[in-house]
């Protein structure tokens, strides 16, 4: 069956990528280059989109607020539980997935229609490796700080856009985003991400060496990194919810 067919390539793809390098200090500066691709380079859509996201869940939780009952510092505790368990890992992965996960693909896609990785592998070296383990290490390492960014852009900039729009007081805010705060909360997060970060970097790059053809099926391949890489990651944040906080 196809599935098992796509798992069994897979399985041997890693099986190369994670074998000893030839010249290990050889990989310290792709890895530095990958951190600022995957990572650096996307600070600046990722605090748009969790601020405003924050923002959102804060001016919603607001607007449900109806009863008296109800303590209006709920809109804080809210706004910060919804980003800091799950809109800043899951959410911040899927879209580094459809940006980053896409220029994975299509570039080592790109080098396998123009034999580049042929090349490689005919001067005695593991193109598995060389190409794919430093992007995996570099998602791995730079996601979470980005993660944690996110949590702090989401929970602060979203509680100034409901505090500016009036659907909450400061000293309300502040009150919720502490009340009951648990550190373990970051910590589940930030594994999340780690898990995501491999998912997204090794499923992009088997969809990208495995491409056949010309640049039709580049484009196709990408597609179907992004597409794979978002069913894994939702299908990696249910089982990591269930073994993590139940």
């Amino acid at each position: 069956m196809p599935i098992f067919k796509s798992i069994g390539s897979y399985s041997y793809l890693m099986g190369r990528v994670f074998s000893k390098p030839e010249k290990a200090r050889v990989y310290f500066p792709l890895i530095i280059k990958e951190m600022d691709k995957i990572g650096l380079q996307s600070v600046g859509i990722v605090s748009l989109l969790v601020l405003f996201m924050g923002g959102v869940v804060a001016i919603q939780t607001a607007s449900n607020i109806d009863s008296g009952w109800i303590p209006r510092w709920t809109i804080g505790f809210t706004t910060r539980q919804s980003i800091i368990l799950e809109f800043s890992s899951t959410v911040v992965c899927l879209i580094i997935s459809g940006k980053v996960g896409s220029n994975i693909a299509s570039e080592i896609g790109t080098m396998r229609i123009s034999d580049q990785i042929d090349a490689l592998d005919i001067m005695g070296i593991n193109s598995a490796s060389y190409l794919i383990l430093p992007k995996i290490i570099a998602a791995v390492l730079i996601l979470p700080f980005l993660v944690v960014l996110a949590m702090f852009v989401g929970v602060v900039g979203g509680g100034a856009i409901a505090i500016f729009s009036g659907a909450v007081s400061y000293n309300d805010f502040e009150y919720g985003a502490q009340y009951a705060f648990r550190a373990y909360d970051i910590f589940y997060s930030v594994i999340k991400t780690v898990f995501f970060a491999f998912l997204m970097s090794s499923i992009s790059a088997y969809h990208g060496y495995y491409t056949h053809g010309g640049a039709l099926e580049v484009g196709q391949s990408s597609t179907r990194a992004v597409v794979y890489s978002i069913v894994m990651i939702m299908i990696a944040n249910f089982l990591l919810t269930q073994l993590l906080l139940l």
